[in-house]
Order: structure tokens, then sequence, then C-alpha cells
């Protein structure tokens, strides 16, 4: 089978003893994200028991029983400054290639990768003079939100809350899913009313997002990287640096609007009447400010919107957030205040691949039905699902990948 018919050209891992069957990508602004199915054996197995690939093919139109793939669904990231670190990644797997370097024939046809994002656009011709790869682009919005519900539908325990220290997995019911609000944080915010399948609409956003925390951050502190500021943030105090209510009010709470002593008045604001220069806050405190700063006014909007609408529950995704315990309980005490409760902010364990998972899924139409439709003698299969096993955590890189089976239902 040939990408370049629309269909899935096997991809051996030159490193281990699995193939990748299909890669999407996500350029966004500030990360460059990669998702790819890789089998891990060579055999099919069905919903009852495992049956080989010759097994498979003598199964008769009338089984009940429906071919399957396991394998991963490896996701990894890249900075998007440093595009060339994930050029070598594909490269070092062969995955343009097919894995086989036999293949890598002078003037040979380009292969087409689905991807979403600005660089898609924006590298383009980098990926094709690199790597003879043609950028098939999706829509960014599309692809947000079918990986979001795709997530949400599939994998087990993919939402939680996070507030306090207390992390609660949320279960979702798949016919109670919508409406609901998906704040996605990457380099700006992007807030998607969601209605179902294919049904949303961008009612808000702010420019105030990851971008800005990493760009003022780096200005300010001399960080040189996103989580290196992330990591600093967990070291600092933010009343350095802020002005509390307690600052304005002598230490007593504004209790007559719910507004506790140590509640922020104004980010940054003792620097006002502080006789002291730059220097003289401690990176750590001005890290921590802004990390705050960004959150709360992320969670504001969040609510606002959700309100605007009546939507009672908000997912928020991204890689601003990066499973950071304080940003994700500052977003969650923001909802809830403003809410006064009655709405909760919810994560995602794979915040930040949203769009590269729906741009990943977006090839269904193109070829993974037609894999496993000719692998196993049946009628074409009219929708491709994932039954998801465990996720593997703890990946040398940070990165991690989804046991799961591709199967026909």
């Amino acid at each position: 089978m040939d990408l370049r018919k629309g269909q899935i050209e096997p991809i051996l891992d030159p490193n281990q003893s699995t193939y990748v069957y299909h890669l999407a990508l996500d350029i966004g602004g500030s990360l460059a994200k990669v998702v790819y199915f890789t089998k891990d054996d060579d055999y099919f197995v069905d919903s009852e028991e495992g049956i080989s690939n010759k097994k498979a093919l003598e199964k008769s139109n009338g089984s009940r029983q429906y071919p399957v793939l396991n394998g991963r669904l490896n996701f990894k990231k890249f900075e998007t400054s440093k595009i060339n670190d994930c050029l070598e990644f594909i490269n070092s797997m062969k995955l343009h290639f097919g894995g086989n370097q036999e293949q890598e024939i002078p003037g040979s046809q380009p292969i087409a990768v689905k991807a979403t994002g600005g660089g898609a656009y924006k590298y383009a011709d980098l990926f094709k003079e690199r790597l003879g790869i043609i950028l098939d682009k999706e829509d960014e919005m599309d692809c947000l939100v079918a990986g979001a519900n795709f997530l949400l539908e599939v994998v087990h325990q993919e939402a939680f809350t996070y507030m306090g220290d207390q992390k609660q997995f949320v279960q979702i019911d798949q016919n109670d899913l919508y409406p609901y609000l998906l704040v996605n944080i990457g380099s700006g915010v992007g807030m998607i009313k969601v209605e179902g399948e294919g049904k949303f609409e961008r009612v808000s956003g702010t420019s105030i997002g990851g971008g800005t925390f990493w760009g003022l951050g780096k200005l300010l502190t001399n960080c040189k990287s996103f989580d290196e500021l992330l990591e600093l943030s967990y070291r600092g105090n933010n009343r350095a640096v802020d002005m509390l209510v307690g600052d304005i009010y002598g230490g007593m709470d504004y209790s007559k609007i719910g507004l506790s002593s140590t509640a922020i008045a104004s980010s940054f604001g003792k620097a006002i009447s502080d006789n002291r220069d730059r220097e003289d806050y401690k990176p750590e405190d001005i890290a921590r400010s802004l990390l705050r700063m960004i959150s709360n006014n992320i969670g504001q909007i969040s609510y606002l919107n959700a309100l605007r609408f009546g939507l009672k529950r908000i997912f928020f995704g991204g890689f601003f957030i990066r499973r950071h315990p304080f940003t994700m309980d500052t977003l969650s005490v923001a909802v809830n205040f403003w809410s006064k409760g009655e709405a909760k902010a919810m994560f995602l364990r794979h915040e930040g691949f949203l769009g590269a998972v729906g741009a990943f899924m977006s090839s269904d139409k193109h070829g993974l039905k037609e894999l496993l439709a000719n692998q196993v003698v049946q009628k074409a299969p009219s929708k491709l699902s994932f039954a998801v096993d465990k996720i593997i955590h703890g990946q040398p890189d940070g990165d991690e990948s989804i046991e799961c089976s591709v199967y026909a239902a």
C-alpha cells in the first residue's frame, strides 16, 4: 500500500521490531507535536483470542469477529524554534522512506503526511526539500476539536480535575459529553464551544497565553526554555512581587466582596511602591507572579465565556499547562471563584496533542480503514475505533504512548 495513493504504507522503526502505520503533525508557534501509530507485533487478534494474519485472511465475510491491530499511539514534541530536531527525528526513524534505506531513491515522489497548525504552511517547503514530504494540511480548529472529542470519548481517565493538590479523574459519559467549552492554551488562547462531532464555534480568545509567559519570562529572568521557566516558578513566591488585598487593607480581608487578604489585587503591583530595581527581585518570584497572572486571566475569561453560553464544563488543553500543578490549581481556583463553585475546570492527560491527534484521525478516510479492510476478508468497516489498554508514562524524553488496539466497528 502507498500513502501517495491515499493508503497506509507500514513504516519500520529501525530501532525496534515495530511498524509505523501512520504519523501526523501539529506545528504551532511554540511547539511541534508528532503523533504516530506503531504495531508491536506481526499478527492480528480478534475480539476473543489472538489470531495469525494467515488465519485472519481465512475468516469468512459472515464472521461476527472484527480485525484488530495491537500497538501504540505515540506522542512526541519538539520546540518549533528547533524544527530541525523534528526533521532529524523523522529522518532517524526513516518515516519518509518507509523505514527502508533502499527506498532512498533520488527523484522519488514525495509522500503526503497530515499536518495542521501554522507551521504546516510556514515549514512546508522545508519538509519537502529536506525529507521529500508533502504536508497535507488540515484545518487547525477542526483538528483541535476532533482530537479533544476522540480522547474524551475513547481514552479511559483522560479528563481530571485538580485543585488544592487533589487530582480526581472524571468519568465521561459519551452520551452526555456535549456541549462543552474547549480552551486551548498554546502561544495564544482559543476558546471553542463544542456541541457535537463537527459542530463547534470559536467564541473567544486572548493573545495572553503560553507565548506571553515564555516571552516575558525570557526577558525578565533570562531563562532559555519554557520548561526551565516553569521549574523556576516552583521555587518562587509571588507575594514578593504582587500587590495583595492585605497590602492595601493593612493585612485584613475585604470580606464584603469575598476577597481574602491573600488575593492578588494587582499582579506585579509591588514593583510600583518598592524602591527597588529589577535586579533586586528574585527571578523565581518574577516567574511565579507571571505564571499566576496569566493563569488567572485565562481562567476568568474562560468562565465568562462558559457563563455566556450556559456551559458547565470547561476543558483546558494546550502545552502551556504541562500538567504543572500550580498552573492547574490557579486555573481551577479562578473558575471556582468566579462561578461561585458552579463550574469546574477540567484538564486532559494529552493536553498538548489535541491538534496532532485530530490530524491523525483525519487520515481515517484516507487509509486506516483500508489497511484493516485489505488485511482481513470482510466488508469495508464503516468506522475506525481505538480500544485503549493503558497509558505508558516515564519515557526518557518525557513523552509517552498509549497501548491500544485499532479495530473496525
